[in-house]
């Protein structure tokens, strides 16, 4: 009898990948001079896969970060696009915080993480320092990974 080594759950952006896009988001910010960030990685169905809070991020950065990342993946698309809508559909954005339990942070910061076919396999979400310079860093760890970064807005 043959036996093969469990498989284990998928859940898209694998340990060696969240590590990658931890460390070079990190880094960019401190390239930058930002202010301390903190990253939260979540995977494909939602669930914490890594997180690291530099030094001196204060106390609710990992919520910050956590709620961009869990916006981008509630709606399939990243928060610079839940930005917009929170402007224009302030209503629909009102009820997907209740849904949501107000996890949901619709400001630019949250990406999702895509294979090179379209795939979604996670997000990541950044927040220490102004949401476009985090949603920069959280790009820069993404694709350092070898992976496709969705801001929310069309590829340039």
């Amino acid at each position: 009898m043959t036996h093969q080594a469990p498989a284990g759950f998928q859940h898209g952006i694998t340990a060696a990948a969240a590590r990658t896009i931890l460390d070079a988001t990190l880094a960019k910010g401190r390239e930058l001079g930002l202010a301390p960030l903190t990253v939260v990685v979540l995977d494909a169905g939602g669930q914490l896969k890594a997180a690291l809070k530099e030094d001196g991020s204060s106390l609710a950065r990992a919520d910050i970060a956590w709620g961009k990342a869990f916006g981008a993946m509630a709606l399939g698309f990243g928060s610079r696009e839940l930005a917009r809508r929170s402007q224009s559909m302030p209503g629909f954005m009102n009820a997907l915080s209740d849904l949501a339990g107000g996890r949901a942070v619709p400001v630019p910061g949250g990406v999702l993480v895509r294979a090179a076919d379209g795939a979604v396999l996670g997000a990541v979400g950044v927040s220490g320092d102004v949401s476009d310079k985090d949603e920069v860093c959280a790009v820069a760890g993404i694709k350092a990974a070898g992976l496709v970064a969705d801001t929310g807005d069309a590829p340039a």
